[in-house]
């Protein structure tokens, strides 16, 4: 189980207000509304980037909001992938191992696993910088799973790609959350993405959540 409560943040000309929301143990649970709509504040606070003492976010029995952002232990695939151009794909990802003080065994072998998964053998070696969005896309992915995170972030994960490259990618993504078994948000505004990769869509406006569907 995972449940949100008392999701209350003001900006001041803008406020967040989410009494309950509970996030899938199993599949995608996405966060779905137009920009503006509070989604980027939402996926911030629950990360940890943003400070707010009030709510509360129970993971298996775990208060995940009364942690320091690290130990949340929570997978990240930034709308910008976030990569560090001058290192090449796999220094990106062994990085994000060491920052997570996974053991180097460990690290080795769930590299091995993520670039057969991701299909990055071809590219393994190369800068970030000379690889191509799709590419970036995966090594983002990768990244992200290095550390085994109790919850797998996405913000809008195929906006930065080119549209004939979306569906392959949406497939690349589906498949990967149905092998490794872990739950998680996707922030989106795309209907495509819902309709592809949604087990639940909670639909957001002007900071509250409108709607909610189990597909």
């Amino acid at each position: 189980m995972s449940l949100v409560e008392n999701l209350i943040h003001d900006y001041g000309d803008f406020k967040i207000e989410v009494p309950t929301w509970e996030i899938l143990d199993t599949g995608v649970t996405a966060l779905c509304g137009p920009s503006g709509s509070g989604k980027t504040s939402i996926f911030r606070l629950l990360l940890g980037l943003e400070k707010n003492q009030q709510y509360n976010w129970n993971f298996q029995g775990i208060d995940l909001a009364k942690m320091k952002t690290p130990e949340r232990k929570l997978g990240v695939v930034f709308q910008s992938y976030d990569l560090f151009p001058h290192m090449t794909a796999k220094e990106n990802i062994l990085f994000a191992a060491r920052a997570r003080k996974v053991p180097t065994d460990r690290a080795e072998k769930r590299l091995k696993e993520l670039v057969q998964t991701l299909k990055m053998e071809n590219f393994l070696e190369r800068k970030t910088s000379l690889c191509s969005g799709g590419e970036k896309q995966r090594i983002a992915l990768a990244r992200a799973l290095m550390g085994e995170p109790r919850i797998l972030f996405l913000d809008e994960p195929f906006s930065a790609l080119d549209p004939h490259l979306r569906s392959e990618s949406r497939k690349l993504v589906k498949d990967l959350i149905e092998k490794e078994k872990i739950p998680t948000i996707l922030v989106t505004h795309d209907k495509d993405d819902v309709d592809f990769l949604a087990n639940k869509v909670s639909y957001i406006d002007n900071g509250k959540i409108t709607k909610e569907v189990t597909l």
